[in-house]
């Protein structure tokens, strides 16, 4: 039988949170208001799926399922229904059952007296400061759906820029992986058997390939050992990833490399830009604005950057200036958002620059793709060839000899 936790209110005026078994959520709200309770909030599953869900979830819906979310969320507001009929249609269509879940605490808090950004910002793994503060903006200027339009433009936004460099990073990433595959095929399986052939005058092979047989010994005498050591050095990567200093200087080192990191650099510029951009949109003041963006930026070094120059904005300091002092942009945005402030077309401006610089983008990934595409042809052609040629040359010795 699922278990259910509630949140309800005593006639004395005091509160209980608690969990209860039950049939469903109507027989469990039943049977709490016939024991006098007002029930706040309600929602459950099932223990197996509880468990499971501990294990497989991490907490978050796709952008992609995010995006459709939002898209009936503003479809609904724009058609005049009701706020709460519109969280019943939401939970229907929900796919994931923790964000079911969530959606149905969301309601519960709605139909309480609380706002919808109130109730939002109850579940931060969820829904993202940015977009509690959207919703917020919306609500206090009146005027939510077209700042959830906004929004939606925006989020469409990113998952481009995430789809863009996702695709620029696979087909490499395939090539290394068939290549690996190829050459580690070769080394432990196709070398070992022309050893086999060659018998006796195994121990007059040319140095290359007893240098190459040598190698392949150690690692398959110390494979475990070494298993072992890679995913423990794995492990440890990304536990010190996790730490906010091992993301922060992970972040920084990833800028500072060669090829990637102008491409990270322009991805974070189009990010910031505009995430600040939607932001200010909604009517939210610039130093309200730089906090909110500064939280959902993917780089930890420039969203470190972007909330000390919150500091300097407060004290009177331009955007522009305090970006330029933490040099956590491009020059030549800094510049362009410089004229915005000095033309009162700040939000204008920083659009403008998200687009330049992810055009700027576009091209870099194409760059890259075609120059790595066939570099990484020549290493693994390179690598497979001369490990061929080192199984071969016994065979060119022995010619040689026969002559």
């Amino acid at each position: 039988m699922p278990t259910f936790h509630y949140k309800a209110a005593r006639p004395n005026g005091t509160t209980v949170e608690a969990a209860i078994d039950g049939s469903d959520e109507r027989a469990v709200r039943g049977q709490l208001e016939r024991d006098g309770l007002i029930v706040l909030s309600l929602h459950g599953e099932s223990k197996t799926s509880q468990t499971l869900g501990r294990f497989w979830w991490s907490g978050k819906v796709s952008l992609h399922e995010f995006l459709v979310f939002n898209q009936e969320l503003l479809a609904m507001l724009k058609a005049g229904l009701p706020v709460l009929q519109v969280w019943d249609l939401l939970i229907e269509r929900a796919e994931q059952a923790h964000f079911q879940e969530t959606l149905r605490a969301v309601r519960e808090d709605i139909r309480g007296g609380s706002a919808v950004s109130d109730a939002m910002s109850r579940h931060p793994k969820m829904f993202s400061d940015l977009y509690v503060a959207t919703i917020r903006a919306g609500e206090q200027s009146g005027n939510l759906p077209t700042v959830l339009q906004r929004y939606v433009h925006y989020l469409k936004l990113m998952i481009s820029l995430k789809q863009k460099v996702t695709k620029a990073l696979a087909y490499p990433a395939f090539l290394v992986i068939i290549g690996a595959a190829v050459v580690g095929f070769l080394l432990v399986y196709v070398m070992p058997t022309f050893v086999g052939v060659y018998g006796d005058s195994a121990q007059s092979l040319p140095p290359a390939t007893l240098m190459l047989l040598s190698l392949i010994d150690v690692i398959q005498a110390q494979f475990l050992p070494l298993l072992v050591g890679f995913v423990l050095l794995a492990v440890g990567l990304r536990s010190y990833r996790a730490t906010t200093e091992g993301r922060y200087t992970t972040d920084r080192l990833l800028l500072r490399l060669p090829g990637l990191g102008p491409i990270l650099l322009h991805h974070n510029t189009v990010q910031l830009t505009q995430t600040l951009a939607t932001v200010l949109a909604g009517g939210i003041p610039l130093v309200n604005a730089l906090e909110v963006a500064s939280g959902a930026m993917s780089n930890r070094f420039i969203a470190r950057g972007v909330y000390q120059a919150v500091g300097r904005v407060r004290e009177g300091m331009t955007l522009a200036a305090a970006l330029t002092q933490q040099g956590v942009l491009p020059k030549l945005a800094t510049a362009m958002v410089s004229v915005g402030e000095e033309t009162g077309s700040l939000e204008t401006m920083l659009k403008d620059v998200g687009e330049f610089y992810e055009n700027s983008l576009d091209l870099k990934l194409t760059q890259m793709t075609t120059w790595i595409e066939p570099a990484l042809l020549l290493i693994m052609g390179v690598l497979v060839g001369t490990v061929v040629v080192i199984m071969y040359l016994p065979v060119f010795q022995m010619a040689g000899t026969v002559q």
